[in-house]
């Protein structure tokens, strides 16, 4: 552990001299060879020194030993679906230094990711946002709880942004990194890529993730089922639709005469559930049709 808080010592000190470098640029002309000597140095310190540093570091798991091959094939699958997730992602430190871009951000910010690592996140939004987002991020690296604001890109400064931090402990470190999820706040953005079609906006996003987690509680639901006992698979599924989507949710099967074999409600209104449970589903003429005809969506307005 002491041998990566010295990194981190060194990679901050090489930071502050990066940004000492950029302040310089204003500089007489004849000045110039000096500074552009200093950034040849710095350049040439991360290539002989820091990066082989941050390899070794990379290759030594928390204890001291090396990462076992699983471990590393593991941290690689993860990397790779970091790269792969269909939404702008970046990895960000507590200074809103760029860690990792996925490929869906740096398509959406117009930022290769090559270009963007090392370099404040903030630099790429309006300048009227750099303060609040800045402020944001340091706050959720200090575990004070996820948070969202809008922002503006400064290659599209009239579409806003809808940005949200959270938090993440990287393994093997000591301090919180924030992960940052971008997305249009209104309309959709085609992304700068033409062949990965537009960018959903948060509340497809949204809407995607709740219906790719019902079809997991759903399958999980279905495959843990007694073997063999049919009633029990239209009930599991009904659990399923009445905990996210509907305050009752009622099961008839069977062939006709259907037989009402589960009713769910809300939490206290245990009478009406049995007054529902008693009736027959023949009394309903929308059951009866929805039966007999195979159909599979109805819009009933109980009265």
């Amino acid at each position: 552990m002491a041998q990566t808080d010295e990194f981190g010592e060194e990679l901050a000190d090489f930071v502050r001299r990066v940004a000492e470098l950029k302040a310089a640029r204003s500089v007489p002309n004849d000045d110039l060879p000096t500074v552009l000597d200093a950034a040849i140095f710095e350049l040439d310190h991360v290539a002989d020194q820091l990066w082989p540093w941050y390899e070794r570091l990379s290759s030594v798991g928390p204890s001291g030993s090396v990462s076992p091959p699983q471990d590393r094939q593991e941290q690689q699958l993860l990397k790779a679906l970091f790269q792969r997730l269909p939404v702008p992602v970046a990895l960000v430190d507590r200074e809103t230094v760029v860690r990792r871009l996925n490929f869906a951000a740096t398509s959406f910010t117009g930022v290769r990711a090559g270009y963007a690592t090392g370099r404040p996140l903030t630099g790429f939004l309006a300048h009227a946002d750099r303060a609040a987002f800045r402020s944001q991020a340091a706050a959720v690296a200090r575990g004070e709880g996820d948070r969202s604001l809008t922002v503006h890109l400064q290659q599209r400064p009239a579409s806003p942004v809808r940005a949200t931090l959270a938090a993440l402990r990287p393994s093997g470190e000591q301090r919180n990194a924030v992960v940052v999820v971008l997305a249009p706040a209104g309309t959709r953005v085609p992304s700068g890529d033409s062949g990965t079609g537009p960018i959903p906006t948060l509340t497809e996003t949204t809407r995607h993730t709740a219906l790719m987690d019902l079809v997991d509680a759903m399958t999980t639901a279905l495959v843990s089922a007694p073997a063999g006992d049919r009633t029990a698979v239209p009930a599991l599924a009904a659990g399923v639709l009445h905990e996210r989507f509907a305050d009752w949710a009622v099961v008839d099967s069977g062939t006709l005469p259907l037989t009402r074999t589960t009713v769910l409600g809300p939490s206290g209104c245990a009478e009406a559930a049995r007054d529902l449970a008693a009736q027959a589903p023949a009394a309903w003429p929308h059951v009866v049709e929805g039966g007999r005809g195979g159909g599979t969506g109805r819009q009933v307005r109980p009265v």
